[in-house]
């Protein structure tokens, strides 16, 4: 029986894929050699900003970029950001039923928490972990058990959603099981690669994986 749920923030509960993205995009806009492209961003969602930039730039400081980055992110986000289909539904369910829930994301708390309250989501969770919270984030699994120590839960019992290998390693790095959401923009057989423990097609599929009965 699962008694907590610990869920990736973007591209898993709130589609923040297209703001990344623009995000990316409008940083690096006249900054590197080459352009970088959709197709350069989207394999590398999920890790952290920092990591992300020093890789695109080339470069060891980029605190400029980080702040471009989320100057424009924090303008854009409210007109990109939204749920995905059946996640506030899902969520209320989970709630009801008890479980534990808890959001470990690689995102600065400030956004973590703008995009859980436009889409209605910021009451249903009981810990939020950033990447500000963290040493290391993941999939490093310190970001999961700081969150299960917070919900006073115990790995055994626990599962982790997310839409990348990052959230997959952290889960097995963890000991957690871990649920793939094929929706992600890497695709199926991007997330086949990391053998996660469940794929799920649509939101809704996660109440009989925790053992929550439809109502």
């Amino acid at each position: 029986m699962i008694h907590t749920v610990l869920f990736d923030l973007d591209g898993t509960i709130i589609d923040t894929n297209e703001l990344i993205i623009q995000s990316f995009l409008h940083t690096f806009e006249g900054i590197t050699p080459e352009p970088v492209t959709r197709e350069h961003i989207i394999p590398n969602m999920g890790r952290s900003l920092v990591d992300q930039m020093k890789f695109f730039s080339g470069r060891d400081e980029v605190e400029d970029l980080i702040h471009k980055y989320r100057t424009y992110n924090i303008e854009r986000h409210d007109e990109l950001v939204t749920e995905f289909q059946g996640v506030r539904e899902t969520l209320g369910k989970l709630h009801a039923a008890g479980i534990k829930m808890g959001i470990v994301t690689s995102k600065v708390r400030i956004t973590s928490e703008m995009g859980l309250k436009l889409c209605g989501l910021y009451d249903y969770f009981d810990t939020i972990v950033t990447v500000q919270d963290v040493e290391k984030p993941k999939p490093d699994p310190e970001g999961i058990r700081k969150a299960l120590k917070e919900l006073g839960s115990e790995a055994e019992g626990a599962a982790m959603v997310g839409d990348s290998h990052y959230d997959i390693e952290a889960a097995h790095n963890a000991g957690l099981p871990s649920i793939a959401v094929a929706w992600s923009l890497k695709g199926l057989d991007y997330l086949n690669q990391y053998n996660p423990t469940y794929i799920i097609n649509d939101i809704r599929e996660l109440l009989p994986i925790v053992g929550v009965e439809e109502m």
